[in-house]
């Protein structure tokens, strides 16, 4: 069974042949030259055989069960006389997970193990690993066998079709409630801001093209969002019926606090929605308080003039000086992103490799 190239220099710097610059590892030349056209290529004319894959896992905090899926995932391709690589990228686990992925790599040479400075973030991880891949087509999926390995077959027919980027809808989600809801709202927004079709559904195990990784991994963005970039940098997306399994050790280190700093930066890093939101709230309370203030001057035109109350005074000088101070701070929130993205040369550090 032929093997993903391993490459442990890094190009020149150029452009590839999608016209955009290389990043990461060089990769190898594809075996089937029409993949990197725009065009969608006749469903049923695209061998799975004919190209390789680059599995990307992110891993953390998951000693008790991420042995297990690298062996599962190993299997279900070589049963299938598939050319992969496995790329395992640690974010920052304080347990001994780094430790089990890199005696796996040494192991086995279909296996590369990735070793960040801190906990980054699934995004920033699933980027790491994106800049390692070398295949036709790169996969990304949980460390935690929810997605199950076997299920990948079902996203990889689905891509012989002609498909950029191919999402796996799960037949029931095996999550906690405030999971469940997190998605509903994060699918939400994802309609409102990357214009995601209705009839879509998105969610972490999915398969994409290698021109769609390249695109991903030569934008600048300080907040890297794989599922909206995916949706950015896609034409032709579908999703496709896959299981999901509950999650046999431990519990999510998914938390409701990761979930609001995810749609937080989404808002705020591809949107203009709060920015227009809290204009838009500005010219309604402006409005009510010079409809507020015509009311005042027809009074004292019409009628006896009254010394003003205290309490309308104060009342009013809080309500106004508290949105200005909430604009105020909502214009500095886009400044510091600004900023970030703009003097921010890499959103995460490599501190190891296996192999190296």
């Amino acid at each position: 069974m032929d093997t993903v190239a391993r490459h442990n220099v890094l190009t020149p710097l150029g452009l590839d042949s999608t016209g955009l610059p290389q990043n990461g590892p060089a990769r190898i030349s594809s075996p089937h030259p029409d993949l990197d056209k725009q065009t969608v290529d006749p469903p049923g004319l695209l061998d799975p055989h004919d190209f390789t894959y680059s599995i990307v896992v992110p891993v953390y905090e998951s000693e008790g069960v991420v042995g297990e899926t690298v062996d599962r995932i190993v299997s279900t391709f070589e049963d299938q006389g598939l050319s992969y690589e496995l790329i395992l990228v640690n974010d920052g686990s304080r347990d001994r997970s780094w430790d089990i992925i890199a005696e796996k790599a040494r192991a086995n040479e279909h296996v590369v193990a990735v070793r960040l400075l801190r906990n980054y973030g699934q995004h920033n991880a699933n980027l790491a690993g994106f800049r390692e891949a070398t295949g036709d087509y790169v996969i990304t999926m949980d460390d935690d066998l929810q997605n199950p390995p076997d299920q990948v077959r079902v996203l990889i027919d689905e891509a012989m079709t002609g498909r950029d980027v191919v999402f796996g809808r799960f037949e029931a989600k095996r999550a906690a409630f405030y999971r469940k809801l997190g998605s509903k709202l994060i699918s939400l927004i994802n309609r409102r801001v990357f214009a995601q079709p209705p009839d879509l559904t998105v969610s972490n195990f999915r398969i994409l093209r290698r021109d769609v990784v390249d695109r991903i991994c030569a934008s600048r963005t300080a907040y890297p969002y794989i599922t909206g970039q995916a949706l950015l940098y896609s034409s032709n997306r579908s999703d496709v019926l896959v299981r999901h399994e509950p999650r046999s050790i431990g519990k999510s280190t998914y938390s409701t606090i990761r979930i609001l700093r995810l749609v937080l930066t989404i808002l705020f890093s591809y949107s203009l929605f709060p920015l227009r939101l809290a204009a838009f709230g500005g010219f309604v309370i402006s409005f009510l308080a010079f409809a507020l203030g015509a009311a005042y001057l027809v009074q004292g035109l019409v009628s006896d003039t009254r010394v003003p109350g205290w309490t309308t005074l104060i009342v009013l000088t809080a309500m106004f000086n508290g949105v200005t101070i909430a604009l105020l701070s909502m214009l500095g929130e886009y400044v510091v992103r600004t900023l970030n993205a703009v003097s921010a040369s890499e959103t995460y550090h490599v501190v190891d490799r296996v192999p190296r």
